[in-house]
């Protein structure tokens, strides 16, 4: 049974929260065109001594989707959602919790490590907490320190993706968890939207098909990446992160290294949120997921959203008659 919140979407779609990529303007797109919008926290970067920008953004979020509802009683905005880093080398984690707290964010992401107080945040001022998980282990914890719901993160998604089958990892949870469950990985038509729900997820997670639209906050060489390129371009490696993720190979012979041929990292050395050198190092490193191959063309979020309603019903009723 899905919560209210997650209940009265326009198609069972959640955007994805995208590193850089997912800002504002994406956010409140997606939000007017009936899917949840997202973002990381960490995205809303300032300088040392400015007042946190994370405030700014989620005022300004409120506020246009606040104006948009009154606007459009028949046709609300879908809720928003933000992405918390709670690996322990992210400093302002505490800060972040506190100011999405206060401005009572409706949907909080948890990824890289499941935390109580964290949920338990979510809770307190009327949310509901999801987090992101590569395999069953992970899910049953994640459930065990509060979570509402579970974002299953299958092989070929992009960012941090997970090693397992997307038949696998969602039959694996579904045995025992019969909460809230996602799916990402590879996802970007609404035809493997409706294949989601098949084989047993409420909602898809998507992400990289929303990078090359006019709102995402990414250069226009790397929306072009993801036009021109498939699933055979995406390389999956720990360097840059030390987590494994998909990264687009153009972006990584570019800058200047062999995507056939890529070390691996430490994952002790991990940092979110206070490395900017190592940050800046990578910041033409391109992720993607391997559904990009249905990505012809950069338009805005309201059109690629139509675009996905459209499939998503043409494949229903071809199914269903």
């Amino acid at each position: 049974m899905l919560p209210p919140i997650l209940s009265a979407l326009r198609i069972p779609v959640v955007a994805s929260p995208m590193f850089i990529v997912s800002g504002p303007e994406l956010v409140i797109a997606q939000c007017k065109a009936g899917i949840v919008g997202s973002f990381p926290a960490l995205n809303a970067r300032e300088q040392d001594g400015e007042p946190p920008l994370l405030d700014a953004w989620l005022t300004r979020i409120a506020e246009e989707l606040d104006r948009h509802n009154q606007a459009n009683p028949d046709h609300p905005a879908a809720p928003f959602a933000v992405n918390q880093i709670v690996h322990r080398s992210n400093a302002r984690l505490e800060r972040d919790i506190e100011i999405c707290h206060r401005h009572r964010v409706p949907i909080w992401i948890t990824s890289l490590g499941a935390r109580v107080e964290v949920n338990q945040a979510a809770h307190d001022c009327g949310g509901i907490a999801l987090h992101d998980v590569i395999n069953n282990v992970f899910a049953r914890k994640a459930v065990e320190k509060g979570a509402d719901g579970l974002i299953a993160v299958a092989a070929g998604a992009g960012g941090h993706a997970g090693p397992l089958s997307p038949f696998a990892l969602i039959q694996e949870i579904r045995e025992w968890f019969d909460g809230p469950l996602l799916l990402s990985g590879a996802i970007a038509t609404g035809g493997a939207v409706l294949a989601a729900q098949a084989m047993g997820a409420d909602l898809a997670y998507i992400g990289s098909p929303f990078i090359a639209t006019t709102e995402a906050n990414a250069q226009p060489d790397y929306k072009r990446m993801i036009v021109e390129s498939g699933a055979m371009d995406i390389v999956t490696s720990s360097l840059f992160t030390g987590v494994s993720g998909n990264y687009l190979a153009p972006s990584i012979r570019a800058a200047g290294m062999d995507p056939d041929n890529l070390e691996g990292a430490d994952p002790s050395a991990m940092n979110f949120g206070s490395n900017a050198a190592k940050a800046k190092a990578w910041s033409q490193i391109w992720g993607s997921g391997q559904g990009i191959g249905a990505v012809r063309d950069i338009v805005p979020a309201a059109t690629r959203i139509d675009r996905l309603s459209r499939e998503y019903a043409a494949a229903k009723a071809a199914i269903c008659g």
